[in-house]
């Protein structure tokens, strides 16, 4: 991999920070709610649904019973969280959109999915009414954004860790606060060995999504990896220790070397031996150490469980 694999021209995640845009953002009902013609109804209905379901709205403005459904239908529309888009058409304007639907009166409302209209009714309705059936299609769709998550972490754990990387990108460009998104990509930077680009990565982040404990563990390795660049050559610990075994500073240091290395086990070993022989080494470093070792492996590891029990004995027997 490159030194900034994720980057994708001037748009990639990390070759902008997140924090900043060019242009004011689009708000919500932009982004939901749009008017189509003859030349776009391709593109911003059929193609659309192929994404996401989208509601056609066909209406008219001398039409009454138009002017009372339009409020109710995109209120629904952004209620629905993004789950289902709403286009509307003049009929009166583009009047080629409606005869291939058959539409006899107005309003008349259309739900294309995959390119076909699967659903849809004519004339107004209570707003009640209007609700349930925009809720009725958003609950046949997925979540995007979960969904998107969903397929990123299935590359990481199958190592395709560039391709998750773009997809996290993409999330966090599209919702900055994302902090599942936001650890993904960074535990995507940490397997690919980018130690230095991590740390920047974290620093685009924004505050609160930086500090949230979905990317503890990170900074937990990054501090671990910080601290290992400043220790010494390993031989020359284990030369220390083998003619003095109480030599902590030592034993300590070469524990900090095996988590680096990913040997959990001889980390945890050589820092419960410095509680065994002197806890007050360190201002009680050694444990506190070693409880940060458990939060960068997590709680359900099993170096972490085996660490802890021998912890609590070493403590409280």
């Amino acid at each position: 991999m490159t030194s900034n694999p994720y980057a994708s021209g001037n748009s990639g995640y990390g070759a902008q920070s997140l924090t900043s845009s060019a242009g004011a953002p689009a708000t919500p009902s932009q982004e939901l709610i749009k008017d189509t013609t003859t030349a776009t109804f391709a593109e911003d209905v059929i193609r659309e649904s192929h994404t996401q379901p989208v509601i056609l709205d066909v209406w008219a403005p001398w039409c009454g019973p138009c002017k009372q459904l339009a409020p109710a239908l995109e209120k629904a529309v952004l209620a629905a969280g993004g789950r289902v888009k709403l286009v509307k058409v003049n009929i009166d304007e583009h009047p080629a959109i409606a005869q291939p639907l058959g539409v006899q009166s107005i309003p008349a409302v259309f739900v294309f999915v995959a390119g076909r209209a699967v659903d849809g009714f004519m004339g107004a309705m209570p707003d009640s009414e209007v609700a349930a059936f925009v809720d009725k299609i958003a609950k046949t769709v997925k979540d995007p954004m979960s969904d998107a998550l969903d397929r990123a972490a299935s590359l990481m754990a199958e190592g395709d860790m560039e391709s998750a990387a773009q997809l996290f990108s993409g999330l966090l460009q599209h919702d900055p606060k994302n902090a599942v998104a936001a650890a993904g990509l960074a535990e995507c930077y940490m397997a690919s060995g980018l130690v230095e680009e991590t740390q920047a990565l974290l620093d685009q982040f924004l505050p609160e999504v930086r500090d949230h404990e979905l990317l503890a563990s990170v900074r937990t390795r990054l501090k671990l990896k910080a601290e290992l660049a400043a220790l010494g050559d390993a031989d020359e610990l284990d030369a220390r220790l083998l003619a003095n075994p109480d030599d902590h500073q030592a034993r300590f240091d070469l524990a900090l070397i095996a988590q680096a290395k990913g040997d959990r086990a001889a980390a945890a070993e050589g820092l419960l031996a410095i509680i065994q022989r002197d806890r007050s080494f360190d201002d009680d470093g050694a444990r506190r150490k070693l409880l940060e070792f458990f939060e960068a492996w997590g709680a359900a590891d099993p170096v972490t469980k085996d660490a802890r029990r021998r912890l609590s004995s070493l403590l409280f027997s």
